[in-house]
C-alpha cells in the first residue's frame, strides 16, 4: 500500500547521519521531535488561548486548524510511504504510533509532508508574526520549525523533501489566513470557507488525521461563534490562573476523549468506514467546542485564584 519515490542523496543524507548521531542525538531528536506532537500544540494553544492572549490564540489556532486539514488532504494524494519502508538502511528511531507494528502503514500514516513540520511551522512561525516584533520570537519562529523538521528525518519517520514541504505548507497557510482575515472579518467565516473547500477529502481520504483535523475546525467554528456572542471570557494576568486554566483544560480535552468513546467498540473505532470517520468528527467537533466555547464560562469563577490580596 502507498507510493515510493525518493531522491538518492535523501536516503544517503539520513543513513549517514544516523550512522553518525550516536544515542546523545537519538535522545535530543527525540526530544525536538516532541514540539511539532500533538499534545506540545495543545498546550501551547491552549495556554495563548484561554489565559495569555485570546485574539492571539485565535489568529495562531487557525493557523494550525488549517494545516491539520491541508496536510492529509496532501498526503492523501500522493500516499508516500515512510523511507524505513522501502529503505533497510534507514531506522525507525520513534514511530508516528509506538503501540503498533512500524510497517502497519494505517497506523503510521504517510510521508509526505511532514505532517510536524507543518505544524510547527504554522504554530510557532505565526506566534513569531503575530506577536510585537522582536528578536526573541523571531528567533524562535524560526528556529524551533527547523529543529522540529530536522528531528523527523533523523529519527527516520521523513525524507528531508517531507520536511522542506511541511515547511512550506505551514508558511502558506499562515498566508492565506492572514490574507483572509483582511477581507473576512469574522473567522467562523474562514473556518467555513476552509471546510467547504476541505470537503473533497471525504471522498479519497483514507487516513484518521483528515477526519481528526475536520471535526477540529468544524469545533472551532462553532465555538468562535458561541464563545463571542455568549460568553466572551476575559484573559488573565495572574501565571497561577493561566497554568490552572491550561492544566483543567488538559485534563478536560483527554477525558471528553475518552468518555465519548467509551460506548463503541475498538473494531467500530478503527474501522475503515464512513460511520467510523463521521464519529470521529463529530466526535472531535464536540471536544474542541466544549474547550473553546463552554469550559471558558467557568473562568469567571475563578477570577480570584491567585489575586494578590489588598
Amino acid at each position: 500500500m502507498g507510493t515510493t519515490f525518493y531522491f538518492a542523496w535523501e536516503v544517503e543524507l539520513m543513513s549517514t547521519l544516523q550512522e553518525h548521531m550516536g544515542q546523545i542525538g537519538v535522545y535530543l531528536s527525540s526530544f525536538f521531535t516532541l514540539f511539532g506532537e500533538e499534545i506540545m500544540l495543545i498546550v501551547v494553544m491552549g495556554f495563548l488561548y484561554w489565559g495569555y492572549d485570546k485574539k492571539l490564540g485565535k489568529k495562531v489556532g487557525l493557523y494550525m486548524m488549517t494545516v491539520c486539514l491541508f496536510n492529509p488532504l496532501i498526503k492523501n494524494i500522493f500516499c508516500r510511504r515512510r523511507p524505513y519502508f522501502d529503505n533497510p538502511q534507514i531506522h525507525c528511531l520513534k514511530p508516528v504510533d509506538a503501540s503498533a507494528d512500524i510497517f502497519d502503514i494505517k497506523a503510521q500514516g504517510f510521508s509526505f509532508p511532514s505532517g510536524h513540520s507543518s505544524n510547527a511551522a504554522a504554530v510557532y512561525g505565526g506566534i513569531a508574526k503575530d506577536t510585537r516584533p522582536s528578536k526573541l520570537t523571531l528567533v524562535f519562529g524560526i528556529v524551533m520549525p527547523i529543529l522540529v523538521g530536522i528531528s523527523r528525518f533523523l529519527v527516520g519517520v521523513h525524507y528531508p523533501t517531507d520536511v522542506l514541504c511541511g515547511w512550506l505548507l505551514g508558511i502558506l497557510c499562515i498566508a492565506l489566513i492572514s490574507l483572509l482575515r483582511r477581507v473576512i472579518k469574522k473567522d467562523w467565516l474562514i473556518c467555513f470557507l476552509i471546510l467547504i473547500v476541505s470537503v473533497p477529502g471525504f471522498f479519497y481520504c483514507t487516513t484518521d488525521d483528515f477526519y481528526t483535523g475536520y471535526g477540529m475546525m468544524l469545533g472551532t467554528m462553532a465555538a468562535f461563534v458561541f464563545e463571542e456572542k455568549f460568553v466572551n471570557f476575559a484573559n488573565t494576568d495572574s501565571m497561577i490562573r493561566r497554568i490552572l486554566r491550561l492544566l483543567a483544560g488538559g485534563v478536560l480535552f483527554f477525558g471528553l476523549n475518552t468518555v465519548i468513546k467509551l460506548p463503541f467498540s475498538d473494531a467500530f473505532l478503527n474501522a475503515e468506514t464512513l460511520g467510523a470517520h463521521l464519529f470521529r468528527v463529530g466526535r472531535y467537533a464536540v471536544v474542541l467546542f466544549i474547550l473553546l466555547a463552554i469550559y471558558p464560562m467557568v473562568f469567571r469563577y475563578t477570577a480570584k485564584i491567585g489575586s494578590k490580596k489588598k
